[in-house]
């Protein structure tokens, strides 16, 4: 246990010959010197004492408060705007009123990670990577991209880390863990390492590579923003939790420059950002949707470093940047909540929180005090655990150096090449009874990919020829979805299941298989259905209705520089 340095008249701390009674004067000198040599070996043979950051526990409640009133609050600000500009910047007017807060009782942002606070309630603060997706993947709201990919793993017996890994889930990159890492954060006051620890955990359930470093990402903004209020400094040491080489951590420096070379003009800097980064993602690749975590990461910060501590100039940076444009400024308010406290709000927005708080968020048992309440013992406990402890009115908590995650890339050198929808034939070949069925895409804002071709008939086949390193079969899962198996050049793959009936939802356009690092040149991916399903289904069906065909080069953010540059 790390030895605790109390500063003088704080209630552990006793001072040198005043503890030894005078009649002992001589032997105190011998006590002394014994006392003296002790701790010189010690400091040999350990190293010199950790720093210990101290805050008053009212203060450490009061910012917690305020974390979490501010990712209310800008998840509320920017929802009506989520996604209405993508690759451009959001020009309209944003309404936005305190009693608007309201809305997040409704949220992703929060209700997923209220999930994961759940399952530390129930299985403690060491629980297994799989109960954190048990209990996502049986909740009772709505999902999407790595969380729902991660809920229907549950459902096939796919589990941590398989369940976030690219294999298994083409969203690995997407934003996901981001927007949900913020309890980590939250409990981890001045704790970066206990906090990527906790990460790493969490992460692996929907996430891997980048999409796992912006969970790391913010939950080390936080973890600093309980002691600094240096908005630079908090960015430039949050950047130390992750890998230096990822993309991840290249995109946020490229923000950090750009603002160094454009500091009174964000849309300069959004443009030259775009140019080089706004097409790379896997996710809905070759459309205008991005949902990756690092280019809605390098928003949160755009928001953080031209908002210059502001609230609503934060978030309105960060929400103008577009894409995932709810997600953006309530992880950039969350970071000014915890540096000014709940105390610091504006009042308004203050009433606002307060007459909501013993409100429950969708199918959880937490209240935003209900949050505040166990954010804190938890931030406690880990202290503790860490050998922190409660003095007084006091947390001491010995300071952690942040120590990056390791390096892992989701898709190396994967670049998107066509989309090809079943409707053109050249590259499909079928045989059996496939039907066609007309249902829209979900989640691009491009016009419809056309109609699926289903079959729920064994035997059927479904051949696609395709020229390119990586393929993505697409199509729908529903009520009615039954199993297929997949080969590729001739070789079984794996059996898929296309039944998804969750919290209300089905899915259109998902990402039913998918295979990377092919050899360069000609490749065949065949599907055959079996005419089998599970139980709960409905019937037999497969859709497919595209496919989404990679290649193997240099990424386009490798290869351009800034104008400047």
């Amino acid at each position: 246990m790390p030895i605790l340095i109390y500063p003088s008249g704080s209630p552990d701390h006793q001072g040198g010959l005043d503890r030894i009674p005078r009649k002992s004067r001589s032997g105190a000198v011998i006590i002394t010197w014994l006392m003296s040599c002790f701790i010189l070996l010690l400091s040999c043979s350990s190293g010199p004492a950790p720093e210990v950051k101290n805050i008053p526990l009212s203060l450490l409640r009061d910012k917690i408060a305020g974390g979490w009133a501010g990712k209310m609050i800008g998840v509320t600000y920017g929802a009506p705007t989520e996604f209405r500009a993508q690759g451009t910047t959001y020009e309209d007017s944003i309404l936005w009123k305190p009693d608007d807060i309201r809305g997040a009782l409704w949220q992703d942002d929060i209700y997923v990670q209220l999930t994961f606070l759940m399952t530390m309630d129930r299985y403690g603060m060491e629980a297994p990577a799989k109960r954190y997706q048990e209990l996502l993947a049986k909740a009772g709201y709505p999902l999407w991209h790595a969380n729902v990919q991660s809920r229907k793993n549950y459902f096939d017996s796919i589990f941590p880390p398989e369940s976030g890994h690219p294999d298994n889930n083409l969203h690995a990159d997407d934003i996901d863990f981001q927007i949900e890492a913020d309890y980590i954060g939250f409990i981890c006051p001045g704790m970066p390492e206990t906090a990527n620890r906790l990460a790493g955990i969490t992460g692996q359930v929907m996430n891997y590579g980048d999409g796992l470093y912006g969970g790391a990402f913010v939950a080390a903004l936080y973890a600093e923003a309980f002691f600094s209020g240096d908005i630079p400094a908090i960015i430039d040491k949050a950047l130390l939790s992750i890998p230096a080489e990822s993309d991840y951590a290249k995109i946020v420096r490229d923000v950090v420059l750009l603002h160094r070379h454009f500091p009174e003009d964000w849309r300069a800097a959004w443009q030259e950002l775009q140019n080089k980064w706004g097409s790379v993602q896997i996710c809905e690749a070759g459309t205008s949707f991005n949902i990756d975590a690092k280019l809605n990461g390098a928003y949160i910060v755009m928001g953080l470093l031209y908002g210059e501590g502001d609230p609503l100039k934060t978030m309105e940076i960060s929400t103008r940047c577009g894409q995932d444009s709810d997600c953006n400024p309530s992880n950039a308010m969350a970071v000014l909540g915890l540096i000014r406290g709940f105390s610091g709000l504006p009042a308004p927005w203050q009433e606002a929180i307060n007459a909501l708080g013993d409100s429950l968020f969708i199918h959880t048992d937490y209240s935003f005090r209900k949050a505040v309440d166990k954010s804190m013992d938890y931030a406690t406990q880990l202290a503790a655990t860490h050998g922190g402890k409660i003095s007084g009115e006091y947390l001491a908590i010995p300071a952690e150096d942040p120590k990056p995650l390791p390096h892992a890339d989701s898709f190396p050198r994967l670049l998107f090449d066509k989309r090809i929808p079943v409707s053109t034939r050249e590259y499909w070949s079928s045989g059996g009874s496939w039907e066609s069925s007309g249902l829209a895409n979900a989640h691009a804002a491009e016009s419809p990919k056309g109609n699926a071709l289903f079959s729920g008939h064994a035997g059927d086949k479904l051949t696609f020829t395709f020229n390119g390193t990586g393929v993505s079969l697409v199509g729908h899962w529903l009520k009615d979805g039954g199993k297929a198996d997949i080969f590729v050049d001739g070789e079984f793959k794996r059996t898929i299941d296309c039944y998804f009936n969750y919290a209300g939802q089905q899915h259109l356009n998902m990402d039913l298989y998918h295979v990377t690092g092919l050899e360069k040149g000609e490749h065949t991916l065949q599907l055959v259905v079996r005419g089998e399903k599970r139980p709960e289904s409905e019937g037999t069906r497969v859709y497919v209705t595209e496919a989404v065909v990679f290649l193997t080069g240099d990424k386009r953010s490798e290869n351009t520089r800034f104008s400047f540059q």
